[in-house]
């Protein structure tokens, strides 16, 4: 059997088998103290990047970059076949929202560079995801399991689930992709919603037939997100997990790349080389799934290289970027810079230090998962409340990017968050609300410090439309 992928757990080293059936979560989950998220590998020997036209659905275009597609074709499924199910489910979707999945826009707006020329006179470059499937990027995430399921059962690993539920956590984008992609694959879907979600949004979970549960906070119960907590204990009872978190189900980051792809693709088409990223960051798996896709990309032949990645969280709650900081405090240490400098300079000095050196410590932080990353201690509260998780659960796949690609995390404020939200859909007609305009936020926030040059070319992703 040709294995042009491998599934690796990150944290304990733990390969998987090629044909698994539930390829989730690393058997040893909940063993030691130590970050178990899967993640896959390509052979470069075996798969190739699309770099030149293409199909517009990400998941026809893409692939051959999918676990589940390299184990489909492993197992005897014909390429054709494999796009079948794609258009197949596809149309459903569809039928579902009206539309299905297609390339999102890359591009400059006039009016956002003229009102930010001031801050960032090298222009920004941005990725509109609002007018995805379900208005945001989280269909990418859901509609990349639903295939690999799909998969297992076509090729026999796997009986069909038809009566095995979903389960999400979600206070509202993820939940309503979630929604679409099930109910067009006709599945039962139950969602674990916090009692503050967005009434529409319940509406419509209700509407798509969503069977919804209100997890409430209270004294006794566990640190942390109490329908994070309900999710769990209905994946423990059999449940997929299907969802955005990376250490429950890693394969969820395969669908998510596809917008990483196709900044690669757009990049690369049009000359533009990025010399920042700026990427929103709740539960981590957007940032996760964009560090994949542009690391898989160069593995495979691609001349293109992360841009610095900045990770954008709120003051409300930033659990990565105080992650971060211990981190890069042990490197620092290591190379004798100053703990007290702060900034470009200390982050482009870490990303130079000895591979060898970020590796060790990076592994140390793997299985030492208590002491870097942990539940936020109050109830977060913020504008952008769609990155309000208690937890970055694909922290370390994003400080390995920051620390590889000389970026960092920034912590914006409320004002800024809605400053940026603002001037992003005053300036482009972009309807996108304040969590999906976070990553423009942590951009504005640098410019205004100082921190961006003139000659910077910068990205951000507006990644939920308003509701």
């Amino acid at each position: 059997m040709t294995q042009a992928s491998t599934l690796v757990c990150a944290g304990c080293g733990a390969v998987l088998p090629f044909d698994s059936a539930e390829p989730y979560a690393c058997p040893a989950r909940g063993v030691g103290d130590v970050d178990h998220v899967v993640g896959r590998t390509l052979d470069p020997a075996q798969v190739r990047f699309p770099t030149e036209g293409g199909d517009p659905n990400p998941f026809v275009r893409y692939r051959e970059l999918f676990h589940g597609y390299q184990l489909g074709r492993a197992r005897g499924l014909r390429d054709e076949a494999y796009v079948d199910l794609v258009r197949e489910l596809d149309a459903e979707v569809a039928k579902v929202w009206g539309k299905g999945f297609v390339t999102t826009p890359l591009g400059r707006h006039a009016g956002l560079d003229d009102r930010l020329g001031s801050v960032v006179p090298g222009g920004v470059w941005v990725k509109d995801e609002t007018g995805n499937v379900a208005g945001s990027h989280k269909a990418r995430h859901l509609m990349g399991i639903a295939l690999l399921v799909e998969v297992t059962e076509r090729v026999g690993l796997a009986r069909s689930g038809a009566d095995r539920p979903l389960a999400i956590a979600s206070c509202g984008n993820a939940a309503l992709a979630a929604a679409v992609v099930a109910r067009a694959w006709n599945r039962r879907l139950d969602v674990f919603i916090p009692p503050d979600a967005n009434p529409r949004v319940v509406e419509t979970l209700e509407r798509l037939g969503a069977r919804i549960a209100i997890c409430q906070r209270a004294e006794g119960t566990p640190p942390g997100d109490p329908c994070y907590h309900g999710f769990r204990k209905a994946v423990d009872a059999g449940a997929v997990p299907f969802c955005c978190q990376g250490p429950d189900n890693g394969l969820t980051i395969d669908g998510g790349a596809t917008l990483g792809y196709e900044l690669v693709s757009q990049l690369a088409e049009s000359g533009v080389v990025l010399d920042r990223l700026f990427v929103q960051v709740g539960g981590g798996a957007l940032a996760s799934a964009c560090v994949r896709a542009f690391h898989d990309a160069e593995a495979l032949g691609v001349h293109v290289r992360l841009p610095r990645l900045h990770a954008v969280q709120t003051r409300g709650a930033y659990p990565l970027s105080r992650a971060y900081a211990r981190i890069a405090a042990r490197i620092g240490s290591r190379l004798g810079l100053d703990p007290a400098h702060d900034g470009l300079d200390r982050a482009m000095r870490l990303r130079g230090a000895a591979a060898s050196v970020v590796e060790e410590e990076l592994a140390w932080a793997g299985s030492h998962r208590s002491e870097l990353m942990w539940p936020w201690e109050e109830e977060p509260k913020s504008v952008a409340h769609g990155i309000l998780d208690d937890e970055t659960y694909d922290w370390l796949a994003i400080v390995r990017g920051m620390l590889t690609s000389g970026g960092h995390p920034v912590v914006v404020d409320e004002a800024t968050l809605v400053e940026a939200n603002e001037a992003g859909r005053e300036s482009t007609g972009i309807d996108v609300d304040e969590t999906g305009s976070s990553g423009l936020a942590g951009l504005l926030d640098l410019s205004k410090r100082g921190l961006v040059t003139p000659t910077e070319r910068c990205g951000v992703l507006f990644s939920g439309v308003r509701r």
